[in-house]
């Protein structure tokens, strides 16, 4: 079977489950993987055979995507801020408009340091740059993706992770190790009060809680419902701003003076979380639409 004729057959099957765009990109990364060529050279060579391991693999690739499991999980391999992170099924999927909260992060860094004293690109994926010091944490880590494109970005910053999933932490410590970025790791369960005496006070606070409410779980595709960690993703109806709750009780205490507070929320409940921090007390509330144009995040200021 020639890299032509794989690339054909893959696509073939996945326009049974995806649409056009998705099955495209789908059908390029799987053999971007397994050929380990650009686009560009699988055209040239298209008529290059596969070895019978890469058919062997493809076949498996191909059996687990029709059966609906994500291709970051297949792949074990997911894009994010320019580098690349493994994960599978004990973590969430980093996506795009989490790139967005960190480079809001990035920029509004410039304020607790002055803007003379901090250098950041405009992208994401921009190299790195000097920056003055300044500690932040990163509530739910998860695959660690957003610690990790925060030390990145800002590569002077005092960095902590802390996830209640010890298999998720341990992708996270692989993922900071694969990236070279050095992150102090916690294995701490966020909703025990009790246990928030082992961190310290922070500039910054981040967090992409679990906010997806259970009786919304059948407008979700069965990708994410099937293969993502249910951990990561829901809350009870009655008590849908659970997380929010803890995050603003524990930054009234643990946040530095002019600290900020960063979170990703469901975009149902923007006014909600809105309305929990400023009954807090905090000021300047900021509730902020994706490109996707949907309300999506919210920072605050203590």
């Amino acid at each position: 079977m020639t890299i032509h004729q794989a690339y054909q057959q893959l696509l073939f099957q996945l326009f049974e489950i995806y649409g056009d765009s998705e099955a495209h990109n789908i059908a390029d990364w799987v053999m971007e993987h397994i050929t380990e060529w650009k686009r560009i050279d699988r055209i040239v060579n298209k008529e290059f055979p596969l070895s019978v391991q890469k058919e062997e693999h493809l076949k498996k690739y191909m059996a687990e995507l029709l059966n609906h499991r994500p291709v970051q999980y297949v792949l074990g391999e997911a894009w994010f801020a320019g580098m690349k992170f493994y994960v599978n099924e004990k973590v969430l999927i980093p996506r795009p408009e989490t790139e967005e909260l960190v480079q809001w992060i990035v920029d509004s860094s410039k304020k607790l340091v002055g803007s003379s004293q901090l250098a950041v690109g405009n992208s994401i994926a921009d190299n790195e740059q000097r920056t003055t010091a300044i500690s932040l944490l990163d509530i739910g880590t998860g695959s660690g993706c957003i610690p990790v494109a925060l030390k990145k970005k800002l590569p002077s910053a005092e960095v902590t992770a802390i996830d209640v999933c010890t298999e998720a932490l341990t992708i996270a410590v692989e993922n900071a190790v694969r990236n070279e970025k050095e992150i102090n790791f916690k294995l701490v369960d966020f909703l025990d009060k009790s246990k928030w005496n082992e961190l310290g006070k922070f500039d910054i606070i981040v967090s992409n809680p679990p906010y997806v409410k259970k009786s919304e779980a059948s407008e979700m595709k069965k990708g994410v419902l099937d293969y993502e960690p249910s951990l990561a993703l829901f809350v009870p109806d009655d008590d849908a701003l659970l997380f929010y709750k803890q995050i603003a009780d524990f930054a009234l205490t643990h946040l530095e003076e002019k600290g900020m507070v960063f979170m990703e929320i469901n975009e149902a409940l923007g006014n909600e979380v809105v309305s929990l921090f400023k009954e807090k007390g905090f000021s300047n509330v900021e509730l902020r639409k994706d490109l996707q144009g949907k309300e999506r995040m919210v920072k605050t200021v203590l």
